[in-house]
């Protein structure tokens, strides 16, 4: 029996290393145990998921119908929207007392024509209203205060002991953007005076003290307006091809990188190229809210892609 002051053996020491020493702790005796997972490593899958595929291909339609809508826009003598319609129904939302017309008379020859009488007269929710005024040495003039929309315009001028009276259909255009006034410049050539004569009289006399020509039947449809205003309105036309071409863009990116943020843009594009009757405003806001309702899908970390 060994003695109680005898040192251990080696065999009996305990097992000690340096890190045991410094942490006070030791290591476990116990054997480590594995077990296995049916876990799989995932990965967002760079595919458009198929009915991303499928709000693509609508987006595309989309963008088709925003650049026919330009197209329209950028042919003014042509097409379902006439620039005379667009700046018509902006009138229609303007306020009162905000157009200014402004212009110059010619005769036949290319004379401005001092004196002639500007009469106009609009319709004011069924009360006509009227303002005139004649022409400066330098044949022009200009009206302020006026309602935006259609009016007629008389030019009376007096020659030759007749008093040959001119009209027209006129479309006076409403404020643009920060502007507060809209400004309509129209010059007018007054027909020679044997055009005049050659318009029956308006009481059926072989001869009469006033003679018309008045061109305002034909022009129902189209009433003069300001060449500016045309020239903005085919501006428009090329603006919403632009943005049809780039929600384009936008709509293959998005197909062939699979990101849904990308498709997305596309639709949100989409929503400002209009289209004729608001068309692509309204099929854009459901290719934006459907990219929502896109699923996720996961793929495998070990799968390759193509």
């Amino acid at each position: 029996m060994a003695d109680a002051d005898q040192p251990a053996s080696v065999d009996e020491a305990p097992s000690t290393d340096y890190i045991d020493e410094l942490t006070g702790l030791e290591e476990p005796t116990q054997r480590l145990m594995f077990s296995s997972s049916t876990t799989i490593l995932t990965k967002p899958d760079p595919n458009m998921h198929p009915m991303g595929q499928a709000i693509g291909v609508f987006l595309l339609f989309i963008c088709l119908l925003g650049f026919l809508n330009g197209a329209d826009y950028a042919s003014p003598n042509s097409g379902l929207v006439r620039p005379d319609e667009f700046v018509y129904r902006l009138s229609l939302t303007a306020p009162d007392e905000t157009a200014t017309f402004r212009g110059v008379v010619y005769d036949d020859d290319g004379q401005t024509l001092e004196n002639a009488t500007l009469y106009i007269s609009w319709d004011d929710n069924g009360i006509w209203n009227s303002s005139e005024m004649q022409t400066d040495s330098n044949g022009y003039f200009n009206f302020e205060r006026l309602d935006p929309g259609l009016a007629r315009v008389d030019i009376l001028v007096e020659r030759d002991g007749f008093r040959d009276v001119y009209s027209n259909r006129v479309l006076f255009s409403p404020p643009a953007m920060i502007e507060p006034i809209g400004f309509t410049t129209i010059d007018f050539t007054v027909p020679s005076q044997e055009k005049f004569a050659q318009e029956p009289c308006s009481n059926g006399a072989e001869e009469c003290e006033i003679r018309y020509i008045d061109l305002t039947d034909g022009q129902m449809d189209h009433p003069l307006m300001d060449p500016g205003a045309s020239s903005i309105y085919v501006t428009i036309g090329f603006a919403f091809m632009g943005l049809a071409l780039i929600g384009t863009g936008f709509t293959v990116w998005a197909m062939k990188s699979g990101s849904i943020a990308v498709l997305r843009t596309a639709a949100g594009i989409s929503f400002f190229g209009m289209g004729h009757y608001y068309t692509a405003c309204c099929f854009g806001i459901v290719a934006f809210v459907l990219t929502f309702a896109v699923p996720k899908r996961y793929v495998p970390m070990s799968e390759e892609f193509r």
